[in-house]
């Protein structure tokens, strides 16, 4: 069993078709010829010259050393691992049919497997470092080798997802190659980083104290229910002075490893109308389910869900205005990192990953 990385677009925005189509494609855009078609990987290389003449040819072969297995090396059976980037998850699936090519696209779906999900929004959290290192390389298709990737992989799936053991790196663990390394692996990499922090200093009801300090910090008066039963509400937050002023929110804080389904949301929906509050917000550590995200537009000026990265989006915006005990648990600093040169080689041309 091979583990592949299959990206789903540069901003996710091709998740929701992967997911619901039970499909992962090859999103280049109009690469319009069979590969399963193509002798060797020099004719792949041909064809992508004639559709890119603008694109340096050391990018045209990175291209095509992604492209070229998903036609000629991946099988029924393999796992595909697709990072998601609307929440700090992974959604993983096993390939359950042959490449197919379809001449009429349109364009960039000429190209496609299907497949059976068997993990759904899976919080990175539960991988281990290593792991995730690998699985933030620089590309949009590749396997997955490193550190024993492919056996740990098949243990998670095994124990239902659980977190790997003690989440320690192996002692023969090797570093990430220059493949694996560059500006947004970085990003990625220091937002792991402090996903850890949070989760060291803001266990269960102390991720609500977190949150309720964002929203200190961004002008809101708050009381926030103590732990336990908090009657469908964890913080209630309305504007200044004393609260009674609009917006009025109504707020739920998940800091579980399990993603909300709708339900859960349905709740705080009518929390809202309990409390007299006008909005609501959920925030879950973990993510959503795919129904949740795409369900959620009826009630678009009702609720806002929060996963980690709007959560974090949130933090640093407000970071310099929160609370000094806050900060003090929680000290980060902001640095400034060149964009590698490599940056707009990672996708293909026109909306590829």
């Amino acid at each position: 069993m091979a583990v592949w990385l299959v990206r789903a677009g540069k901003h996710g925005e091709f998740e929701q078709k992967y997911i619901t189509e039970n499909r992962v494609y090859v999103t280049w855009e109009n690469l319009d010829v069979d590969l399963s078609k193509l002798k060797d990987r020099s004719k792949l290389i041909e064809a992508l010259t004639q559709r890119y003449p603008d694109t340096k040819p050391k990018t045209i072969m990175q291209w095509a050393s992604q492209i070229w297995p998903f036609a000629h090396a991946m099988q029924k059976g393999d796992i595909v691992v697709v990072p998601l980037k609307t929440q700090p998850a992974l959604q993983i699936a096993e390939i359950t049919g042959d490449y197919h090519f379809e001449p009429t696209g349109p364009s960039p779906y000429y190209h496609w497997r299907s497949v059976k999900w068997v993990g759904e929004a899976i919080p990175r959290t539960r991988f281990g470092k290593d792991l995730l290192y690998s699985l933030g390389a620089f590309t949009t298709i590749c396997r997955i080798q490193r550190n024993n990737a492919e056996a740990r992989i098949a243990a998670m799936r095994a124990s239902g997802w659980r977190p790997e053991a003690g989440l320690v790196v192996p002692p023969d663990a090797t570093p990430p190659d220059e493949a694996e390394v560059g500006s947004r692996d970085l990003e990625e990499l220091a937002h792991d980083q402090i996903a850890q922090a949070i989760l060291a200093h803001f266990k269960g009801h102390g991720l609500t104290r977190l949150v309720e300090a964002i929203l200190k910090a961004q002008g809101y008066s708050t009381y926030r229910s103590p732990e336990g039963a908090d009657g469908g509400a964890d913080i209630l937050a309305g504007a200044p002075p004393l609260g009674f002023g609009a917006p009025r929110l109504c707020v739920e804080v998940k800091s579980g490893d399990t993603p909300i389904d709708r339900p859960a949301v349905d709740k705080l929906l009518g929390a809202v109308t309990k409390f007299g509050a006008q909005e609501g917000l959920f925030v879950s550590w973990s993510g959503y389910r795919s129904n949740v995200q795409k369900e959620m537009a009826a009630s678009y000026f009702r609720v806002r869900l929060w996963s980690q990265k709007e959560l974090f989006e949130a933090l640093f915006a407000n970071y310099d205005h929160l609370d000094d005990d806050i900060k003090a648990e929680l000290p980060l600093k902001r640095i400034w990192v060149p964009v590698a040169e490599e940056d707009e080689d990672w996708q293909a041309r026109d909306g590829g990953e």
